[in-house]
């Protein structure tokens, strides 16, 4: 995959951007609005394991988002199974010294209705923690809709807090 996104583009992650990967992803502000399963401190061993699982995958679901030639952050889906199989859950982060400038929406809104297509997908949708305004900007500036609040739904950094439910389904 390698889709343009104003600033830069979206593409499959390679060997070669695990330090540029390490680089972005060991900032514990990055990591306090992601899910626990996102490393912090972020080790170049931990973006290796990552790309090599990325690569394994299939079909790919993870890709870097890369602006001026450097990998600084990441996009995907969880794809559901079941009765669900019609939706994904979609996920991303970015280096805290690329936010403000449009980088993530940007990434989202060309993503989201790529991955609709690709996957065959009716629903994209994404949990953001009440705290993560940035995120919620994000997504709605990309068509995501907020569906509703989970009270008492996660914990992070030892506090139970709130979700956000966001999502944009096709033909919105």
């Amino acid at each position: 995959m390698h889709l343009p996104i104003g600033p830069g583009v979206l593409r499959s992650w390679r060997v070669e951007d695990a330090p540029s990967l390490a680089r972005h992803a060991d900032n514990v502000r990055v990591w306090a609005n992601l899910r626990d399963r996102f490393p912090n401190p972020y080790t170049v061993e931990d973006a290796e394991s990552w790309i090599r699982h990325c690569l394994r995958s299939a079909p790919a679901t993870d890709f870097a988002i890369v602006v001026a030639g450097e990998p600084v952050g990441g996009i995907g889906l969880v794809l559901q199974q079941d009765v669900e199989r019609i939706g994904a859950e979609i996920g991303f982060w970015l280096g805290e010294a690329l936010w403000g400038r449009g980088i993530m929406t940007a990434a989202v809104s060309a993503f989201a209705p790529w991955a609709l297509d690709y996957y065959r997908l009716e629903r994209l949708y994404a949990f953001v923690f009440e705290f993560n305004a940035g995120s919620a900007r994000v997504l709605e500036k990309a068509g995501f809709v907020q569906e509703g609040r989970l009270k008492r739904a996660a914990v992070k950094q030892g506090r139970v807090i709130d979700q956000l439910l966001y999502a944009r389904v096709r033909g919105a």
